[in-house]
């Protein structure tokens, strides 16, 4: 059985069997060996080489980052103009209650009795007597004459109008 395991690969335990490659890569002994610098030189490539997803990655989070601040900003924004335009809408109510109030007042202060009152009180005025009453008698004649002349009402023509009046007297 071991032999026929061996024949066809078969196994019959539960982990994978190790594969082994078919030739061993040679080194090439005609390679030059690098100088030192050189050497140095890719270690710095290499090492910029493994930077470059983490500066990308630290990139993308700084420009979330700003993205997010911009929104934040711009919300805190909108918050400060609405809160601004409910003061002057609660101003607003107050000045018409104000208005409305003052209104009243006047209205009040102009009614007769107190117009009366003031005239009388603050500047010494009276009542007119039937002495200060003068009567004048007016005749039952009518005051309004009749035109005699005839009215001519012209209207005023601009001059695409008047050339096409013109047109039309010659015809």
């Amino acid at each position: 059985m071991a032999a026929y395991q061996r024949q066809f690969g078969y196994q019959y335990e539960t982990s994978p069997r190790k594969l082994r490659p078919e030739y061993e890569p040679k080194k090439n002994p005609y390679t030059k060996k690098k100088s030192s610098s050189l050497q140095q030189k890719e270690k710095k490539v290499q090492s910029r080489q493994h930077l470059k997803p983490k500066a990308k990655a630290v990139l993308y989070v700084l420009l979330g980052f700003a993205i997010l601040f911009a929104i934040s900003y711009r919300n805190s924004l909108i918050t400060e103009k609405f809160s601004q335009k409910e003061n002057l809408k609660k101003q607003l109510s107050v000045l018409q209650k104000e208005n409305a109030q003052i209104e009243i007042s006047i209205q009040n202060s102009l009614n007769l009795a107190n117009v009366q009152k003031a005239a009388s009180g603050m500047l010494g005025m009276k009542k007119l007597d039937d002495s200060q009453k003068v009567y004048v008698s007016l005749p039952k004649k009518d005051y309004v004459e009749p035109a005699s002349e005839k009215v001519i009402v012209t209207e005023e023509k601009n001059w695409f109008q008047e050339l096409i009046d013109k047109i039309i007297e010659k015809f």
